[in-house]
């Protein structure tokens, strides 16, 4: 499916160079070492993240600079320098400390959108124990599953949360104290015997703490990736990550010193702890943290308000402010806005068409996964975007298509996206899971799970999940490009599309579709919609069966379940579905 291609627009607040403008020559001259000596590092070779991300700035010129611009639920507002957050780590890491934490262990953070959160997970690093942040939706299954796998020490929660650890509690003989923020005295609840009072335990801790000594190649954090059967998988990363996240936070969100930078992200995914912290301070740039739930006019009133620069957000969010439309976006000022990029699952053509109607802005897809710790493919700010691509492999990544047997394949095929291990943000492992992270590399090469193409200009473009792809009538059909057509009709809000099996055809393609306010769901409309995509795909490609959904089920980061809906269709087990958004 060919795509109209947009040029990147310079508004008139883009007054600084982008960081990388040639991404060929940089790919030809680039070295990992040569990252490495922009960050400072600790004596004898050893690498921390607390210290990249927080101590280095507080100890130097940006000891006054604001690090954090934190927005609550009730409108409340705090902000803090990178001094302040050196201040109160430190401070967190003697509490840790104190409760017999060393390094290796693992803490978990289970805690709303609060400043309490950088505080603590910051000073968890600080130590050397092992950062877990967890969804602030999950319920008592999911924290079990995951605290037990790892055999967590410590959990930080609110009193709001704790209710769902203790049903699990007594499944948990690892765990040992959990520590309570009651955030503005929200909720006044006694406290058990093995349960600490946040506050009063940083009011006794000392503000002096020497960093543990970590090597480049100890863990720093895990990521528990939701999984179609079984249990999730713990993904453990290393302190040696943040070499790739500050490379990317540099060129491909083009973070500069005088930036504004709003990461939406939970963090308790991946792209909220990569990009909601450790990429962006590795820089020195200051965050917006928002408590507040989704709305178009919140959103906009928290870019104009800190005049945000470069924002990153999910294609689910950028999907809720199109229905919303394009008048609401002009009752706020938002002329700071410089450069959006989106991620969590590939972005639809119509996403970026209206991106640039509505802001004068187009947002700049990128592609990575919970596993690869940080963006591997992307469109970078000087890039022509090609709409619906994922952009192209950035300086030190090797990317490829391949075959079933792992050989590359040639431009225009499609095949399994594979990577070349040994950037510094790869896993290391899965939590006892072994077995398992063998398994994914093939041949020489990482194996992601998902099947794309590329063209003759070097760009990715997303097909589908390997396990999502279907097979009609010999046919394979990707996921993403009839969604992207279903999504070009004006009813339709969102869309996913799955195999279903058929005695004819082996599989058809099932749509599920919510549709924008206005419409209502009939026979007519689905008749419209099969005919539109038909005009645009080719015809073993058009969605064969229509089902109308108020919503489509979801995780918290946003992605479209469709092995959800698969399983629910068909009758099958729905595997982990603690992700689930509520």
């Amino acid at each position: 499916m060919e795509f109209k291609v947009y040029a990147k627009p310079e508004p008139a607040s883009f007054r600084k160079h982008p960081n990388l403008p040639d991404l060929e020559k940089a790919r030809a001259h680039f070295s990992w070492d040569d990252v490495g000596r922009e960050l400072s590092w600790l004596p004898g070779g050893n690498l921390n993240m607390a210290h990249e991300c927080i101590d280095r700035h507080a100890t130097g010129t940006r000891r006054g600079k604001i690090a954090l611009y934190w927005e609550g639920r009730d409108g409340h507002t705090e902000t803090y320098t990178f001094a302040e957050l050196k201040n109160l780590s430190d401070r967190f890491a003697n509490v840790l400390k104190v409760l017999g934490v060393r390094k290796g262990d693992r803490v978990f953070f289970f805690l709303e959108r609060i400043p309490e959160i950088f505080v603590a997970l910051f000073g968890t690093l600080k130590l050397g124990a092992v950062a877990g942040p967890l969804f602030s939706a999950f319920g008592p299954d999911a924290i079990r599953d995951r605290l037990a796998d790892c055999n967590a020490k410590i959990l930080i929660t609110s009193p709001e949360l704790r209710g769902r650890v203790e049903e699990v509690k007594s499944d948990l003989p690892a765990l040992e104290h959990l520590i309570i923020v009651d955030k503005g005295g929200r909720e006044a609840t006694p406290l058990k015997h093995y349960e600490i009072d946040y506050f009063r335990a940083m009011e006794a801790a000392s503000d002096h703490f020497v960093l543990e000594p970590t090597s480049p190649d100890d863990f720093s954090i895990i990521h528990y990736t939701s999984g179609t059967t079984g249990k999730p998988k713990g993904a453990v990363h290393r302190h040696k990550a943040i070499l790739g996240q500050y490379l990317t936070a540099r060129h491909v969100l083009d973070l500069h010193e005088d930036d504004v930078y709003w990461c939406t992200a939970d963090p308790g995914w991946v792209t909220g702890t990569s990009y909601g912290m450790f990429g962006p301070w590795s820089i020195g740039v200051p965050l917006v943290f928002f408590e507040g739930p989704f709305s178009a006019e919140g959103w906009y009133k928290i870019l104009e308000k800190y005049k945000v620069t470069v924002w990153y957000t999910a294609p689910t969010a950028i999907r809720m402010l199109m229905k919303a439309g394009e008048e609401i976006v002009k009752k706020f000022d938002l002329s700071a806005l410089r450069h959006m990029a989106s991620v969590g699952e590939p972005l639809n053509p119509e996403a970026i068409y209206w991106g640039e109607k509505a802001f004068g802005l187009v947002f700049h897809d990128n592609w990575w996964q919970t596993e690869t710790g940080c963006m591997q493919i992307a469109n970078l700010p000087t890039m022509t975007v090609k709409a619906g691509s994922m952009g192209r492999p950035l300086p030190g990544v090797t990317a490829a298509v391949l075959d079933d047997r792992f050989n590359p394949l040639p431009n225009g095929s499609e095949g399994l996206l594979a990577l070349k291990p040994e950037w510094p943000s790869q896993f290391r492992t899965y939590w006892n899971r072994p077995d398992v992270y063998d398994s994914r590399f093939k041949n020489g090469w990482y194996l992601t799970g998902d099947r794309a193409r590329t063209d003759t200009d070097g760009y990715f473009w997303f097909v589908g999940r390997a396990d999502d792809v279907i097979n009609t009538a010999g046919h394979l059909v990707g996921p993403f490009e009839v969604e992207s057509a279903l999504i070009e009709h004006p009813a339709v809000a969102e869309a996913a599309v799955i195999g279903k099996p058929d005695e004819e055809r082996g599989e058809i393609v099932k749509a599920f579709v919510s549709l924008r306010a206005g419409f209502t769901a009939s026979e007519e409309l689905e008749k419209d919609i099969k005919n539109y995509v038909r005009k645009r795909l080719a015809a073993h490609a058009y969605p064969r069966e229509i089902a109308f959904l108020p919503s489509l089920p979801k995780t918290r980061s946003g992605k479209i379940m469709r092995r959800l809906l698969k399983a629910r269709e068909l009758g099958l087990p729905e595997g982990d579905t603690s992700t689930l958004e509520d």
